[in-house]
């Protein structure tokens, strides 16, 4: 196997170490290892391709970092082909989330994700994806077609 050496916060590392104690990992590699198959799984479900879907971000970071706000901003503008709406909030004394809705397709949403994750200093990044194409626009249920056609006609 590969070794690979990664950089991280020491506070991240004490919670690595700690979780692999408490879940009975046999070490923080193999943690890493799984988190990682975790995170490159997450946009795997072929049952999402060529849906249309609708995406919820959510990202929390420190106000006193302006660098992350900026970055998230700049991330609207240039994804505005598929953020329906954002909304920025005050948590706490020294906290901002930051709110996405985002209307796309799984490479879209998943590009988005990337970015917002890929952005230094966010504190969380917390998403969901679900699709759209699945429910009757009529009464707002789900169809038992994913194409919404109805039986009864």
């Amino acid at each position: 196997m590969t070794v690979v050496s990664v950089s991280m916060p020491e506070e991240l590392l004490e919670r690595i170490d700690g979780f692999a104690d408490e879940h009975g990992y046999t070490g923080r590699s193999e943690v890493v290892r799984e988190a990682s198959r975790s995170l490159l799984g997450e946009f795997e479900d072929e049952r999402l391709d060529d849906r249309e879907l609708m995406g919820v971000v959510t990202v929390l970071f420190d106000y006193e970092t302006t660098s992350v706000e900026e970055r998230m901003m700049r991330l609207r503008h240039e994804h505005e082909g598929i953020v329906a709406s954002n909304f920025h909030s005050h948590v706490g004394s020294r906290y901002c989330m930051e709110l996405f809705v985002l209307e796309g397709s799984l490479d879209e949403i998943s590009a988005f994700v990337g970015k917002v994750r890929a952005t230094k200093d966010t504190l969380t990044v917390d998403y969901s994806v679900t699709p759209v194409d699945e429910f009757d626009p009529e009464d707002g249920e789900p169809s038992d077609d994913p194409a919404g056609n109805d039986a009864d006609e």
